[in-house]
């Protein structure tokens, strides 16, 4: 490939990937392969050269979201209290899935389309930023063994998905989110010491609208 060509190809995915943002963010998910390729001015074998699947092109429109949630990671590992910092990523999911409407399709991927070439980057990258907090937090014993970041990044993008079309995605999320909590640790008193119980209860318990009669967490404070 020359010079030229290879410039080429770069402006094609550049503007492939600016229309794909625009197109996914107005219509989600579903945004037509065929209308990216209108509007970016190229012919739909060129959208389906630079990202041969609906998910390989997802992913990279979701790509930079997923890095500013590996840097909250980041910085939430040094957090003192595990729990916090585990729920404070969470919750920073949540935010980010509910805000970007292709992010919790681009993590729902199972493998159902087969793609040899572009493996779940997104997901694998969100375990790996996340698998540091849970492993603390477990070992803490805030939450239950045998939770993985799988299990809680579906759990998250089930809630998304389920209030999607909800007048107030958003608050809905994070009800449902704050109701999933209040199932996530263990609940003997014995496994977290008081003064941790009394800290985590105030930033994470459910409030009384949310939940009727006490909950795993208000036990706690």
């Amino acid at each position: 490939m020359s010079d030229r060509q290879r410039a080429d190809a770069r402006r094609n995915y550049a503007r492939i990937l600016a229309v794909a943002e625009e197109e996914v963010a107005a219509y989600g998910a579903g945004a037509s392969l065929e209308q990216i390729a209108r509007i970016a001015g190229v012919g739909s074998a060129t959208v389906r050269r630079h990202f041969p699947t609906r998910r390989a092109l997802l992913e990279a429109v979701s790509h930079q979201r997923i890095e500013a949630l590996a840097a909250r990671a980041r910085e939430l590992a040094g957090k003192r209290d595990s729990r916090d910092a585990l729920l404070e990523w969470l919750s920073a999911v949540v935010t980010y899935c509910v805000a970007a409407r292709e992010l919790a399709a681009t993590l729902a991927y199972d493998g159902a389309e087969p793609d040899p070439v572009h493996e779940n980057t997104c997901s694998a990258m969100m375990a790996e930023a996340g698998n540091p907090l849970l492993q603390r937090a477990v070992q803490d014993g805030a939450v239950a063994e045998g939770i993985t970041v799988a299990d809680l990044i579906a759990l998250i993008v089930g809630i998304v998905l389920a209030t999607e079309h909800h007048p107030d995605p958003a608050a809905r999320a994070d009800r449902l989110f704050r109701l999933a909590v209040a199932g996530l640790s263990p609940q003997s008193r014995e496994a977290y010491p008081k003064a941790r119980r009394k800290a985590s209860s105030q930033h994470f318990a459910p409030s009384s609208d949310l939940l009727e009669g006490p909950t795993t967490l208000d036990k706690r404070g």
